[in-house]
């Protein structure tokens, strides 16, 4: 990754002014003997995680900081989610809302729990959701869904590479088989081929109920990988059950363009009189603005045009127990903003790649469990209601955020918001 000569040079001569040659050597190698591990895997016992906390340079005031009360452990409700567990970072929840969502499968007012530290977070969701439950709340539709595993083999040449393809095309109705004693819920619906000189990738798209599903397609692939080497008339070389083309927490053109979890769009028209009342701008405004930012996105290489979908999706992956690394993939997409009758503003988000579930994974925490039950959403066959709930709540981001920038309030909110008296010159 380039950078500009003369700034590495000043840097370094910075970072380098008055250190001798010993300091430097504090780059190098050290063979000091090594520090014991931390202890006990997934034990959640008292007596273990005391052990835990004796580790050399663990600090008791931590403990005492990062200390839970009991029903907040994993294994109040069940193993599988911490190794070498030693407490609870606490991170504060707020509500934003009402947002009026119209969805297939979300048809409601939600108060949407999101945990952040950020300051002005909270209030600006909440400010587009009141905008959007004001103009009648938003339309939200799931369109595609699907979690994709790409496993990649290769060969000891293009034609036995060519002649496998032919084979493991012919045994796709076997290879679903195969997942189905894996797994009660999910399904392999497809398989994509990509073939680049003696490699081969298969990738495999599933449907995973109401779990996000990143596990269950996981081993459902691990046992087809299984069944191709032990059944494939050619065998490979060597494989992986991933080969790094399906996406999985990072942002790619090919989540952009295809599904990995749920592909759901929100629309709103927001009449001209809530834009000047809630946002204190036009709807030619903002539209300006979106015209300028979308070409700046272009410029700066983003996959997709929007504002901050980041913002929204970690703090409600924290609150509701998503897999927040997976922020890296889901916040790509596309915002637009177009004028509508009467001075209105029509604006809409598409989220093609939106990993959420609703089972699984640390949607059983209590806390994590609590906030959905605030959403009405916790349990089964509520996974795609969260995913139009979601994309609900980023367009009320996005027309927060840019309601701010057009008005020219963005960086007063955060002066008053998010800096104390004591911090400001």
């Amino acid at each position: 990754m380039p950078a500009g000569s003369q700034r590495v040079i000043e840097y370094l001569k910075q970072a380098l002014a008055g250190r001798g040659l010993d300091e430097v050597s504090r780059l190098r190698p050290r063979h000091d003997p090594v520090p014991p591990r931390v202890p006990g895997g997934t034990d959640i016992s008292d007596a273990t995680i005391d052990e835990r906390w004796k580790l050399p340079g663990m600090p008791a005031h931590a403990r005492a900081a990062l200390q839970d009360d009991a029903a907040s452990r994993p294994k109040e409700s069940g193993s599988g989610h911490i190794e070498h567990y030693v407490g609870t970072v606490k991170v504060p929840v707020g509500l934003a809302g009402p947002l009026r969502v119209n969805g297939l499968f979300a048809h409601g007012d939600f108060y949407v729990p999101l945990a952040t530290t950020e300051a002005t977070l909270v209030a600006s969701y909440s400010r587009g959701a009141q905008i959007i439950t004001e103009s009648g709340g938003c339309a939200a539709l799931v369109l595609n869904e699907g979690v994709s595993r790409t496993p990649g083999f290769a060969f000891a040449t293009l034609s036995d590479a060519a002649l496998f393809v032919l084979w493991a095309t012919s045994a796709l109705d076997t290879f679903r088989h195969v997942v189905e004693s894996t797994t009660q819920h999910g399904k392999l619906v497809d398989m994509q081929v990509t073939l680049e000189g003696n490699h081969v990738y298969l990738g495999f798209d599933f449907t995973t109920g109401d779990a996000s599903g990143q596990n269950m397609v996981t081993i459902a692939t691990e046992a087809v990988c299984r069944f191709i080497n032990e059944h494939s008339p050619i065998h490979p070389q060597y494989g992986f059950v991933e080969a790094n083309l399906s996406g999985d927490k990072k942002a790619t053109s090919h989540s952009f363009t295809s599904v990995r979890g749920k592909k759901v769009c929100a629309e709103v028209i927001v009449p001209a009189e809530v834009v000047a009342k809630r946002l204190h701008t036009t709807a030619a405004s903002m539209i300006d603005y979106w015209r300028m930012s979308a070409l700046g996105g272009v410029m700066s290489g983003s996959i997709g045009v929007q504002g901050h979908y980041a913002n929204g999706l970690a703090a409600l992956f924290i609150a509701c127990g998503q897999d927040a690394a997976c922020v890296a993939e889901c916040a790509i997409g596309v915002t637009r903003f177009e004028p509508a009758d009467a001075g209105g503003l029509y604006a809409s988000v598409t989220l093609p790649s939106l990993m959420v579930g609703t089972v699984g994974g640390g949607t059983g925490l209590p806390s994590q469990h609590a906030c959905l039950d605030i959403l009405g959403l916790a349990g089964a066959d509520h996974a795609r209601a969260l995913a139009e709930v979601c994309a609900g709540l980023l367009l009320a981001g996005e027309l927060s955020i840019t309601g701010a920038l057009a008005a020219g309030h963005f960086t007063r909110a955060h002066q008053r918001l998010a800096r104390g008296a004591r911090d400001r010159p």
